[in-house]
Order: structure tokens, then C-alpha cells, then sequence
């Protein structure tokens, strides 16, 4: 013992080059952690009595954007495909929040301060959009902000939902924008609705057709899962667009974001990263160093959610919190219109767009939600009446 306290005493860093080395290295690496990371929330407001919902919060972003808002003072519901993992989520998030709040009394359980629950919700069921939709309007007078995180990515394209769309159409897109239209006068009843949708970066290589941008018709392509969800993700930054130009004077807002490369959430579940032990243990370094947590990936949605500087801030694409450019075609007013119209008339096809008020015992205005739809359609019906010559030039444009 010692020789080895001698050795260490007389021992000379600077005779080496590897102390300087590892340095270095642990710099490097603490700096291009940091900076992949994207930065934080950068406000702390109270969002006090606001009604949120979150699809897919029973975990990893969606868990952590619930957490984020049930501390800032939001009632949070949790529309969760797996109802029991839901309920965990909703346990777990009231637990932690009540541990880090003071006890106001010796009787008194901090976690009761927060309201979290989870309801079921399968995005490729239509039916069950409108089953949860129904069910919200019953329950709540309005709706605050709505944040549609819920995704696939790596799903079998071959086998389509009940509904017949390919699984990443309807679940990133399809289904998130008819939950929208069938909440949306709930969400012009409150002061400062707010409709977050998450995109990725993955739409920047999307391919999409101006002629079937939704990719539903007969001479449609086959996707491959990359392809599918590189769609879906375009499709609804082109609906953010679109949308936004829709709700134009109303108390609603909407836009979307992109949480960036994210580990430690279930979508690599199908990824051939995730397809045996020697290959996780190849690329999980590198998935630590170079991708965000699920903390991290959240923080975009939060600001979305939260900040009053943003309350007449509508149609933008969002990246580590700050408003970006997108790609050329995500810009592409034109295709946004057309994959509206579009969008509406495929859902109009196979279900409606409006919720039952008898069947869930409601006694709700919803002339609004309908107003918009049956605008946009008429502004469509106008266009194509149009004389040819001139159709022909707005579809060179």
C-alpha cells in the first residue's frame, strides 16, 4: 500500500500525453452531448386550471410532456392505447409531482393536488376517435391545449387499420386530424386553444404526389416503413399549414414541432437498430451521444403548450424551441390546400366529422367545427368550376 501511495505522489502528469488525452476526449464528448441535446423550456409559466390532452402519454415524450404540464398546474388526460400502462403513467406522474410539494397539513397527500388520468384511445380505430372525442365533450366544457404525440414508425405497411388506410397515414395523420375537427369547438371555447402536432425531421425526405398528396388513390405507391413515415410526418406539417390559414380570427392556434433523434422511446421497438443484443451494444453509445432523452425531446411541445409569447404564433414548424425552416415542400401552399381537401373528403367518405351529440347526451353549439369544413369544401367546389384554361395554370404553379 505504500509503494502504490509513493508511486502516485511522485508520479508526473505531464510526463504523458494520455491524462491531456482523456481530457480531451471527456470535453469533447460532455460538449457534443450538450449540444445535441437542444435546448430547454425557456420559460416556467403556469398553465393553472388548462385542460390538456396528450395522445401516447402513457410514456417516453408524451409521459414527459404530461409531467411537464401537471406540475405547471394543467389537468392533463392521458389517451393511451394501453389503458392499464395509461393509468401507471397517470399514478407514477401524480406520485412524483407530489413529492417534490410541500404538505400543507398532517392529513394532507400532495399527489390529490394533481388531476391525471388516462382514457383509452386507438388511432387505428376511427371509431374510437369518435368514441374519445364524444366522451371528452360530455365530460369537459372546453378543451385547452391538445397535443397529438402519439406515432408509429417501422410498422408493417402490408397490413392495413380496420379503417383501410396504410397503419402510418392513419396514425400519425389521418386519425390526429379528425380528433382535431371533432374537438375543435371545444377548442374555440377556450380564451387560447392551442393544437400541437409532432412532426420530424424524417419529412425533409418524404416523397409525396401533388395529384394523391394522401396517398390513398388507385395507382397509389407502395411504401416502404421509412417512406410511410416520412409521409405521414410531411402530411402533417402541410395540414399545420393549412389548418392555421383555416382558424384565421379564431381564439385557436396551431402548429407543430419536431423533437429531434430521440432514444428511450418505444418506436425503435421494429428498427433493425433494435434487431439483436450485438447490435444494440454497437449502437447504443452512439444513440446516447448523439440523440436526445425523452426529456429532452419534450421540451419544444412544452414551450408550444405554455408560452404567452406565442399566443398569435400559428402555422410554424418548431425545432428545439425556436420556430424553423422546414423543407421546400412542407412550405408548398398549394399542396397543403390540396392535401386538406383531400384529407376531409377521404374522412368524409368513411366516417363523419362531427360528433353525435345524442349519443353521448351532449348539448353542444358544434355549427362551428362544421362551418369550417363545409367552407373549405365550397372553396373547392368553387375552384373546379372554374373555367379549364385556368385550372391548368394553377396546377403548373
Amino acid at each position: 500500500m505504500e509503494r502504490l501511495l509513493t508511486m502516485f505522489e511522485e508520479a508526473d502528469p505531464f510526463s504523458t500525453w494520455w491524462p491531456t488525452i482523456a481530457a480531451l476526449t471527456v470535453g469533447i464528448v460532455i460538449t457534443v452531448r450538450t449540444l445535441m441535446s437542444g435546448q430547454r423550456c425557456p420559460n416556467d409559466n403556469q398553465i393553472n386550471e388548462q385542460i390538456v390532452v396528450v395522445t401516447g402519454g402513457s410514456g417516453g415524450i408524451g409521459f414527459e410532456i404530461a409531467q411537464a404540464l401537471a406540475g405547471r398546474g394543467g389537468r392533463i388526460i392521458l389517451a393511451c392505447r394501453n389503458l392499464k400502462a395509461g393509468e401507471r403513467a397517470a399514478a407514477i406522474i401524480k406520485r412524483e409531482l407530489g413529492c417534490r410539494t410541500p404538505l400543507r397539513s398532517a392529513d394532507d397527500n400532495p399527489a390529490d393536488r394533481y388531476f391525471v388520468e388516462a382514457r383509452y384511445l386507438d388511432l387505428c380505430s376511427l371509431r374510437s376517435v369518435h368514441h374519445f372525442a364524444g366522451q371528452l365533450m360530455a365530460e369537459f366544457e372546453r378543451i385547452d391545449v391538445l397535443v397529438h404525440n402519439a406515432g408509429v414508425v417501422f410498422a408493417n405497411t402490408q397490413v392495413p387499420t380496420e379503417d383501410g388506410f396504410e397503419r402510418h397515414s392513419q396514425v400519425n395523420y389521418l386519425a390526429p386530424f379528425l380528433l382535431t375537427h371533432l374537438l375543435m369547438p371545444h377548442l374555440q371555447r377556450s380564451d387560447q386553444g392551442r393544437i400541437i402536432f409532432v412532426s420530424a425531421h424524417a419529412h425533409q425526405g418524404a416523397k409525396i404526389d401533388f395529384d394523391d398528396p394522401l396517398n390513398v388513390g388507385t395507382w397509389s405507391v407502395r411504401f416502404h416503413a421509412r417512406e410511410a413515415f416520412a409521409h405521414s410526418k410531411l402530411c402533417v406539417l402541410l395540414a399545420t399549414r393549412w389548418l392555421a390559414r383555416e382558424l384565421k380570427g379564431t381564439s385557436v392556434t396551431v402548429n407543430c414541432c419536431t423533437p429531434g433523434l430521440v432514444r428511450g422511446t418505444r418506436h425503435f421497438r421494429n428498427s433493425p437498430l433494435m434487431s439483436s443484443i450485438c447490435v444494440k451494444a454497437v449502437t447504443y453509445p452512439w444513440m446516447w451521444l448523439f440523440m436526445k432523452n425523452a426529456y429532452e425531446g419534450a421540451q419544444c411541445a412544452i414551450r408550444l403548450a405554455t408560452d404567452p409569447q406565442l399566443k398569435e404564433v400559428t402555422g410554424e414548424y418548431f425545432n428545439d424551441c425556436e420556430i424553423a425552416e422546414s423543407s421546400e415542400t412542407g412550405q408548398d401552399k398549394e399542396l397543403a390546400k390540396k392535401l386538406y381537401m383531400q384529407t376531409i373528403k377521404t374522412l368524409e367518405s368513411v366516417t363523419k366529422l362531427t360528433v353525435d351529440r345524442e349519443a353521448y347526451g351532449m348539448d353542444l353549439e358544434l355549427e362551428t367545427g362544421s362551418e369550417l369544413r363545409l367552407e373549405a369544401l365550397a372553396e373547392a367546389e368553387t375552384e373546379t368550376n372554374q373555367g379549364a384554361d385556368e385550372g391548368e395554370e394553377q396546377s403548373l404553379e
